[in-house]
């Protein structure tokens, strides 16, 4: 099981530990075999668990720029487009779903908090967007 090396007022002990069954140890030293009973018994290490809780806060649309006449949505977090929604012509509704960013191994729907009629589509699915650029422009 395991080994060990002592030296104790000037002498060489070597121990193997052979066996550990509750509170009885088998060891030798030097060769000669001894059965040792312990006082106590050895407290075994617990292994720590993670315990995770579900979050407090409800699950909300990422928002979008709602301030000008031509509303341009930005991308409010670095990520990759993972899929696009609409198309050029398309008319978009208060909280239609335009696009699926993907950022830090999270998916976020990108919808809109403005009407419109899609005028430009600045980006293409696979593409990485840094944070604020220009991603889709309704008119």
């Amino acid at each position: 099981m395991k080994n060990f090396k002592f030296r104790i007022h000037e002498n060489n002990y070597i121990v193997k530990i052979i066996s550990h069954e509750e509170d009885i140890i088998e060891l030798e030293v030097n060769g000669t075999s001894y059965s040792v009973k312990m006082k106590e018994e050895i407290a075994k290490t617990k292994t720590p668990t993670m315990v995770l809780e579900k979050s407090r806060k409800s699950i909300e649309p990422i928002k979008v720029n709602p301030a000008s006449a031509k509303t341009k949505i930005l991308a409010p977090i670095p990520g990759i487009i993972l899929s696009i929604d609409i198309k050029i012509g398309d008319t978009i509704k208060v909280g239609d779903r335009l696009l699926v960013l993907e950022a830090m191994k999270m998916e976020n729907n990108i919808t809109s908090e403005k009407s419109g009629v899609v005028s430009a589509v600045n980006v293409k699915v696979g593409q990485q967007v840094l944070q604020s650029e220009l991603m889709i422009e309704l008119a």
